[in-house]
C-alpha cells in the first residue's frame, strides 16, 4: 500500500534537480516548491529525504496527505 506525501522545499528547484524527484509532481509557490507523490514505505521516504539533504536543499515540511489531496 502506498501513502501520499507532500514535501515542501525552500526556493524553486531547477529542471535538473526536479528530475531527481521524477515520481513527484511539483508546484512552485512564491518562496517554495511543493512536491506531492506516493511512497511505498518509510524506507522510500527516508531515501527521498536523504536525496534532499545530498542536494543541499532546505526542507521546510514533510506531511502525509490523504489520496484526494494528492490529486490536486
Amino acid at each position: 500500500m502506498q501513502t501520499a506525501y507532500e514535501i515542501r522545499i525552500r526556493g524553486r528547484l531547477s529542471d535538473d534537480v526536479n528530475e531527481a524527484f521524477a515520481d513527484f509532481t511539483a508546484a512552485v509557490k512564491p518562496a517554495e516548491t511543493v512536491m506531492r507523490g506516493d511512497l511505498r514505505d518509510q524506507a522510500e521516504l527516508h531515501g527521498i529525504l536523504e536525496r534532499i539533504r545530498a542536494l543541499g536543499l532546505e526542507l521546510i515540511e514533510v506531511r502525509q496527505i490523504d489520496d484526494a489531496a494528492s490529486q490536486r
